[in-house]
């Protein structure tokens, strides 16, 4: 195990982590100045543009907080440039530590275990980049059609008063969200109640943000507010 771990964090490594998280962060880059460049288009002033990045920014440390704890315990059992590399391309944590085990298992290895060898390594890094691959492949091979097939959708809806496209977007997402909740709620009475304290702030802050003017900022904070009153209705209820 040790001599796995000097080679997960041998130069090499590194080096193929850094080129992967340097694409990472020039789409980041790029993604920003293309929505700043082409906010007008779309009716948002430049103001709205800087707003909307800031609201992104502050509530993207929230759902990190989960990652990072995740984060510390892989770069144990697989060293630090796998899981920076890991960590900073995909959407869930969960799923890199359990494709780990699943590779390590088909391997008849524990994780963490004297028995972790160099090749198991090598086949748990294979299992973690080829999983990740369909949604990498989805982008790439479909966004220019779906995109064709949103303007041609928006094109065609005349009534003004029934944005098709925003309210479909809108219903897509209630639902993935509300499967999310619902899987969580059946857990038990303490994550109904963490469910619904959040929701509960979440729409408290909204609703005072959008009544004073002068705190219009609070939408900023309200991801990042009503999480810390599930964790600690969470905690209150241990």
């Amino acid at each position: 195990m040790e001599a796995t771990m000097i080679f997960a964090n041998s130069p090499i490594v590194w080096l193929f982590a850094l080129l992967v998280i340097s694409v990472v962060a020039f789409q980041g880059i790029k993604f920003i100045l293309l929505a700043l460049k082409t906010s007008p288009s779309v009716g948002m002033t430049k103001e709205e543009a800087k707003s909307a990045l800031k609201v992104g920014a502050i509530n993207a440390i929230g759902p990190s907080l989960g990652i990072i704890i995740v984060a510390i315990s892989l770069i144990a059992l697989l060293g630090e440039p796998l899981t920076l590399m890991r960590i900073g391309i995909i959407g869930s944590a969960g799923i890199e530590a359990t494709g780990a085990q699943l590779a390590s298992s088909s391997a008849g290895v524990e994780l963490g275990t004297s028995a972790f060898t160099n090749e198991v390594f090598t086949l748990v890094v294979w299992v973690l980049c080829l999983g990740g691959i369909g949604w990498l492949l989805v982008v790439t091979l479909f966004t220019k059609s779906l995109g064709k097939m949103q303007t041609k959708i928006v094109s065609k809806n005349k009534n003004k008063e029934f944005p098709i496209m925003i309210i479909l977007s809108t219903a897509a997402m209630l639902g993935i969200f509300s499967n999310f909740v619902m899987d969580e709620m059946a857990k038990g009475v303490m994550s109904a109640a963490v469910i619904f304290a959040s929701g509960i702030a979440m729409i408290l802050v909204s609703l005072i943000a959008n009544k004073f003017k002068k705190l219009n900022w609070l939408n900023e904070y309200s991801l990042g507010i009503s999480i810390i009153v599930g964790l600690s209705v969470s905690y209150m209820m241990l």
